[in-house]
């Protein structure tokens, strides 16, 4: 059992449960009392004794200044979907596939070569309202789609009374849109709140720092905050000023329009472009950001308008942001700033984030690879917001502290997969949110979490002593931002699902393998000096796979040779691909494997064999004399490649995917679904290329990529603190001399771990851990 001890715990207290808030925060070791959106802290609770962190959004809140200054709102650029001219007799109305009423005039209305839009009518009426102001109006565009060209500002008119655009002299049977500025009058986690727990209150607006009588307001409204509230030590930023993107819809089949965590739409306004075009010398336009309709969504490269825009914010959010921040120091208070919500511009990892001069971070997360993605930030203090929140509902609407809910077995499923990322890099704090009060109807829940709490702090003193074991092969994660988004793509994993590396991401989280994340500009520059193998994972165009930067020969050339020379390439799905070249896969040569996207239907394709992908390795007689010597017998006892084991783990399977053939027959292929290769492994010089045609993380996969990337740095795949049962994992700390050991699945394991002291054996019970003192 657990030692019971105290620390690095944040409570969610709750005036009226006065009682409950100091038992809980007794039971769970907490040191830490907070509010909450929607609760207060009652002055039994504040003098109790414990650190109060007071949780304050800077850019809501503020109705009724909002309400005085309409014109400080924040904004965004919306586009109406394309709207067909369409010739009629008088004027009709049509519905385009979104379901948007248009008027197309004919002979009966207005000229028949006009097409009347209306702006709102696509969009949710209480999230935006339309920017008409002259400072707005310049930045209005119309497009025609069809002929993808502006149209003239002369040849379209805007009537203020219906909210309403008219296209004059339209081409018959050529869509058309129209991009304008648009207030949010509806701030988006007041807006998720109402719709998700049921808050039956004022909706907040959000106001835009951008403006010299905004700032001057809020450093007046800060100052008086921490002057009132004396007996707080923490002051939790929720988070700084622009949220992420949240674009809803007027009709409920389709009411999330747009959804990006990492997008700077949200960012804009009339002022900021002007100011960006002072500074830069160019201007923004109403395209740049709308992109054919696309908009810039995170998955996809930037280009160089869309990084000049991100600095433009970020130098902004910094500038004002350490004008709050001292004045919070001032006080003699700390300043924790939430990396979710209103988060866009701080970018914890462009390099720039210890300006702003934070005491500590904290992340809200389901999965491994967000605690990973807390860990690596330069700030004093990382802490983690655990799930489930208490709320009656969690975000995908099912029940949790509700009839029918299950928060106990939700929190265990949440924390393995945190868990396992809590045993690579060291987190100081763990805590909850939400309203403490709907615990009382779920006792074995309050014991997890103490459970949960001890382990946390007990994992957290072996970090404190030393850094856990890795393997020696190093590992690069390769894509087009590079490690400005590291561990994460944009958002919690049920957003971002779809995408191969989230799961590369997750499955990374919890190994011991060290991970970096490089641009495509780093590996021009040398970054791969110090690393062993490289994993591209993702679709064609996307930021992941890279789009058109597999154009750059130089950066062909620089991999190409990196893996001649020793290196692996790991592909993924559709890695290197960009039209233009001999091959799809700009590294198919190394890989020995393409894609045919239509071009070689004609041609032959190589037959292949699978290999069961045993007796891989051959044990030497000095390699088995000390693995006897070890006790570690049919291993060898110092991690190296004399391991005979299987690439591919029982279980393990990924999907396939069409049009995947070998080039020049020579690659292994180890998993495959008909004539499709699945699992490949290609030498090319003295190294080599693998091919995986895709991923999705669950345990038998986490194994088998750790067995690939042991088997890519030549270091076997078996070896030192590995479990032999894939369904458990481990981790080591020289220093502590303590070994934890976890069981990640719903029924009890048994396992055996090879160690420098001999093997051990445990048995499990349920995601449990274990501690083994060696």
């Amino acid at each position: 059992m657990t030692e019971k001890t105290k620390g690095g715990f944040t409570l969610p207290g709750e005036s009226g449960y006065e009682q409950l808030t100091l038992a809980m925060a007794e039971k769970w070791g907490a040191d830490v009392i907070r509010d909450s959106d929607g609760t207060v802290l009652s002055d039994e609770i504040v003098h109790a004794g414990y650190g109060i962190y007071s949780t304050i959004c800077v850019i809501r809140d503020h109705n009724e200044w909002a309400a005085k200054n309409p014109d400080k709102l924040q904004q965004t650029f919306l586009c109406t979907p394309p709207v067909v001219a369409v010739p009629g007799k008088s004027e009709l109305e049509t519905a385009d596939s979104a379901g948007v009423s248009n008027n197309i005039s004919g002979s009966g209305g207005r000229e028949a070569d006009e097409l009347r839009i209306g702006l709102m009518d696509a969009f949710f009426a209480e999230q935006f309202r339309i920017n008409d102001s002259e400072a707005a109006f310049r930045y209005w565009e119309v497009y025609d789609r069809t002929a993808n060209q502006k149209v003239d500002r002369e040849k379209w008119s805007y009537d203020p009374a219906d909210g309403s655009v008219t296209i004059h002299g339209v081409t018959l049977f050529h869509k058309y849109t129209v991009s304008f500025l648009a207030y949010r009058i509806w701030e988006e986690i007041s807006m998720y709140n109402h719709t998700t727990n049921h808050w039956d209150k004022e909706h907040l607006m959000q106001i835009d720092p951008r403006y010299p009588e905004t700032q001057e307001y809020l450093l007046g409204w800060m100052k008086n905050w921490c002057e009132t509230h004396p007996d707080t030590t923490v002051v939790r930023f929720t988070s700084m000023f622009y949220n992420f993107v949240w674009i809803w819809g007027s009709n409920e089949r389709n009411r999330n329009l747009f959804t990006d965590w990492g997008s700077y739409d949200f960012t804009v306004s009339a002022l900021a472009l002007d100011e960006f075009e002072k500074k830069y010398g160019y201007t923004m336009t109403a395209e740049d950001f709308i992109n054919k309709g696309n908009l810039h969504v995170t998955h996809m490269p930037g280009d160089a308008r869309k990084k000049d825009w991100m600095a433009f914010i970020n130098d902004f959010v910094i500038s004002f942001g350490k004008q709050l921040i001292d004045l919070v120091h001032s006080y003699g208070k700390k300043a924790y700033v939430f990396y979710d919500d209103s988060w866009v511009g701080v970018e914890p990892y462009n390099g720039r984030f210890s300006e702003f001069g934070f005491d500590g971070l904290i992340k809200c997360v389901f999965s491994g690879y967000e605690a990973r993605l807390c860990a690596g930030v330069d700030v004093p203090t990382h802490e983690l917001r655990l799930h489930p929140y208490l709320f009656p509902v969690g975000l995908g609407g099912a029940p949790t502290f509700a009839e029918g809910g299950n928060p106990t077995l939700d929190a265990k499923k949440y924390w393995i997969s945190v868990r396992r990322a809590l045993l690579r890099a060291k987190i100081d704090r763990i805590g909850l949110g939400g309203y403490l009060h709907l615990t009382e109807q779920f006792p074995d829940f309050c014991d997890y979490i103490e459970k949960v709490a001890d382990e946390f702090r007990l994992i957290r003193s072996f970090h404190d002593a030393g850094k856990p074991y890795t393997i020696k092969t190093k590992v690069a994660v390769l894509h087009y931002w590079g490690a400005l988004r590291s561990w994460t793509l944009s958002g919690h994993f049920h957003e971002t699902y779809m995408h191969d590396l989230i799961h590369i991401n997750e499955a990374l989280s919890g190994l011991p393998v060290d991970v970096r994340f490089l641009s495509f500009e780093d590996v021009k520059n040398g970054a791969l000096a110090d690393v062993d193998v490289v994993i591209n994972a993702g679709r064609a165009g996307s930021a992941w796979s890279g789009g058109d930067a597999w154009k750059d020969d130089e950066l062909v050339t620089i991999l190409t040779r990196w893996v001649y020379e020793g290196g692996t390439f790991l592909g993924v799905n559709e890695p290197s691909a960009v039209e233009g070249y001999d091959t799809y896969f700009r590294m198919a040569d190394v890989l020995g494997v393409d894609e045919d996207t239509g071009a070689k239907v004609c041609h032959g394709k190589w037959s292949f064999e699978v290999c069961d992908g045993e007796n891989l390795f051959t044990m030497t007689d000095a390699c088995a004399d000390r693995a006897e010597a070890s006790g570690a017998a049919g291993e060898c006892a110092d991690g190296n490649v004399c391991v005979t084991a299987k690439i591919i783990p029982d279980g393990a399977g990924i999907e396939s995917k069409e049009n995947r053939y070998l080039t020049d027959g020579a690659a292994k292929v180890f998993l495959a679904e008909g004539d499709q290769p699945l699992v490949t492994v290609h030498d090319f010089g003295q190294g080599k290329g693998i091919y995986l045609s895709s991923f999705q993380v669950n345990q038998e996969n986490t194994r088998m990529l750790y067995q690939l990337i042991r088997y890519a740095g030549g270091e076997g795949l078996r070896g030192l603190y590995m479990t032999d049962n894939l369904y458990t994992e481990c981790a080591y700390y020289p220093a502590s001399g303590r070994l934890v050991v976890i069981n990640n699945s719903d029924t009890e394991q048994t396992t055996t771990i090879p160690t420098e002291k001999g093997k051990r054996t445990v048995s499990i019970a349920p995601y449990d851990t274990t501690f083994i003192e060696l």
